[in-house]
């Protein structure tokens, strides 16, 4: 039987999920590729002036990314605990997840292009 609802322990799950954003930004080298890629994904919109639509788009891109890259994480964690010693499956499985980050990544990338590139052209073309 479920718990009833409490505000104390959703706000406790919010901190939780907080940790896990730390635990992410400190664990993963790759977490940093993605700050740096969402900053300047946010600075070029801010200063290319996106429309509003294209925002929804780089947000869901971004959002896409740290999910994955978060998911994964928790998985070789998982992993790790489960299977400390090398075994085949884990490796393919941990493989697996790290794709589906590749996977959201190259999608973003793509999504900015067609964002960003024609803004981008234009700037050089008028340069």
């Amino acid at each position: 039987m479920s718990q009833p609802f409490r505000l104390s322990a959703r706000l406790r799950s919010f901190r939780y999920a907080f940790r896990g954003i730390l635990v992410l930004m400190r664990s993963e080298h790759n977490a940093w590729i993605h700050l740096a890629a969402t900053a300047a994904a946010c600075g070029m919109g801010f200063a290319l002036g996106v429309t509003r639509g294209e925002w929804c788009w780089i947000v869901l891109a971004a959002g896409a990314v740290w999910t994955a890259e978060a998911m994964n994480t928790a998985f070789e964690l998982l992993a790790d605990a489960t299977a400390p010693a090398h075994h085949p499956l884990v490796g393919k499985a941990k493989d697996a997840a790290a794709g589906a980050v590749l996977i959201a990544a190259l999608a973003s990338v793509l999504i900015g292009a067609m964002i960003f590139g024609p803004r981008l052209l234009a700037l050089v073309g008028t340069g």
